[in-house]
This record gives structure tokens, C-alpha cells and sequence, in this order.
């Protein structure tokens, strides 16, 4: 919303403020209440096949983009044994839902530090939940570079 380098979607805005203005405790429980909300994959993707894994992510986390007009749809798989995880992609999957490739290209980080969820999340969570970030960024470049190749 500001400069291309501390682009927030407005959503995921709103979601990052509530996150800053809970406590410790409240953080913990926005978190537990979003993993509930991650919808499951649809049927074609239940087998995992072609969605992204993260690696980096301590528990098996999957992601797909798909493009639904100029916007991209994003689907993610996460046990329901990681709430925490779980919690941020549908955290992620509500706030980037619906930005084209070139915006989400633009999002900053800066909203997970905004979020404070370093208060209460250790380091290794902290990385994994900027991994899925940039696996849903890498993913919208090739969705990108896939329309540049078909149109040239």
C-alpha cells in the first residue's frame, strides 16, 4: 500500500493490525482460530500432485497457485497436527487470495514482524512460516513468466 517494498494487501493488513493489538496468549489463539478456517483442497488436489512442497517447514506443508482471471487462487495443505503453521497459511491463503502475480510479487515480509508472532513462535517456526511466503511468491512469478511466454 505504500512503496513496492512495504506493500501489505489490505487484508492482510487488517489481519497483521489485530495480530499487533492482541497479546501474547491472543496471538496463540487468532493463530488456533485461522488453522481452523484453512479450507481442504479440492478433490484434484487431494493427492498433492503438482502442488509445491516447503521443505523448510518442519511439518509437510503443500501450496499451489492457480490463476483464476488476472487473479491467483492460492491452495494450501496443512496436518491439522500444526496449527501453527496451519493457522499462518490460512492467514496467508485469506490475505493473498485474489492480488494478481504482480502484487504478490510486491508483498512484504514486514507484516510477520508487524504480527508479532516472534513473540510467541521459535525462531525455526518464524522461518518456515517466511518460506511458505516465498514459495507463494516464487509461484506467482512462474504463473508470471507462463503468460509472458504464452503471449510472446
Amino acid at each position: 500500500m505504500m512503496n513496492d517494498q512495504t506493500f501489505i494487501p489490505p487484508r492482510l493488513a487488517e489481519i497483521a493490525a489485530d495480530f499487533s493489538a492482541a497479546s501474547r496468549e491472543e496471538k496463540l489463539e487468532l493463530l488456533l482460530e485461522f488453522s481452523e478456517q484453512l479450507p481442504p483442497l479440492p478433490p484434484e488436489l487431494r493427492d498433492h500432485r503438482g502442488l509445491e512442497q516447503v521443505h523448510e517447514c518442519m511439518s509437510p506443508v503443500f501450496v499451489i497457485a492457480q490463476r483464476n482471471g488476472e487473479q491467483i487462487e492460492y491452495y494450501i495443505d496443512v496436518p491439522p497436527e500444526a496449527p501453527t503453521i496451519r493457522g499462518f497459511a490460512a492467514i496467508l491463503r485469506e490475505g493473498m487470495n485474489g492480488l494478481t502475480p504482480e502484487q504478490v510479487l510486491k508483498v512484504s515480509s514486514a507484516f510477520i514482524q508487524q504480527m508479532g508472532l516472534h513473540q510467541v513462535l521459535s525462531p525455526q517456526r518464524l522461518n518456515g512460516i517466511n518460506a511458505l511466503l516465498v514459495y507463494m511468491k516464487r509461484q506467482a512469478l512462474r504463473l508470471l513468466e507462463g503468460e509472458r511466454v504464452e503471449t510472446a
